[in-house]
């Protein structure tokens, strides 16, 4: 009884034959985004540069025990491109007047033109294709105007040139515990201190559930009248005029 209520409330807790293409796979927001869709029934394409960590992953996919409807029993639901398009955090933290030329291309180049050249020949092989499908743009809360990334002036913008150019959907989220911000969470005590003081909900989650899910429903049919948004998952840590503590 209550798998039906929950079939019902939440029909996006099935994607069964659904397949979804995510770039930046091997680690990360992109790793996790593949475990929680084959999880839920969705055959993967897992694109990145580190073809070894990829098929790992995709070793990891097909020994799930997950029946899917269509699919015989024993057939690959997951498997590796190698792809050398990189997005992700910033590099270095460094001011307006101290960055380089060439440090600004790579963002911009990573970061951007990389999304919109995925982006482009997906959009073309869906359209030539005729089945159509969803798009859905990874940005990040410094890309917004009401977020102020302090030594992060071409991460931020390149970020935000994918929310000018998403016409379909974007996520922007927060901070996460991940392999690119795993330093941070050395000084455990210290981010807590400052999560308290900086982020309403007071915490910083692991990917799962709050991108995943977000991503399972953008993926659903159900979803299909929903473009041009940018979804924020930070915990309210971006909300205007939220105090920023000067004891920090």
């Amino acid at each position: 009884m209550a798998s039906e209520i929950v079939d019902q409330l939440e029909p996006w807790s099935h994607l069964d034959g659904k397949i979804v293409m995510v770039t930046g796979a091997s680690s990360g927001l992109g790793l996790e985004i593949c475990l929680d869709l084959a999880k839920v029934g969705c055959r993967i394409v897992a694109a990145a540069r580190r073809i070894d960590r990829l098929n790992s992953l995709c070793n990891q996919i097909n020994k799930m025990e997950v029946r899917i409807c269509g699919i015989d029993e024993g057939s690959d639901r997951a498997i590796a491109v190698d792809l050398d398009i990189r997005a992700n955090g910033p590099r270095k933290v460094k001011s307006a007047t101290e960055l380089s030329e060439e440090e600004w291309n790579h963002e911009v180049k990573t970061n951007l033109t990389g999304t919109w050249s995925v982006s482009k020949y997906i959009s073309l092989h869906m359209r030539e294709s005729g089945h159509g499908g969803s798009i859905i743009n990874i940005s990040s809360v410094s890309s917004l105007n009401r977020a102020l990334t302090r030594g992060g002036v071409a991460y931020a913008s390149s970020k935000a040139g994918i929310d000018q150019m998403t016409k379909v959907n974007s996520i922007a989220p927060g901070v996460f515990r991940s392999e690119i911000t795993e330093n941070l969470y050395q000084n455990a005590a210290g981010l807590k201190n400052v999560l308290k003081r900086t982020v309403p909900l007071a915490e910083t989650e692991t990917v799962l559930p709050a991108v995943t899910s977000l991503i399972r429903y953008l993926i659903h049919d159900s979803s299909t009248y929903i473009t041009g948004n940018v979804f924020i998952v930070d915990g309210g840590a971006t909300l205007p005029a939220f105090p920023i503590f000067s004891s920090l």
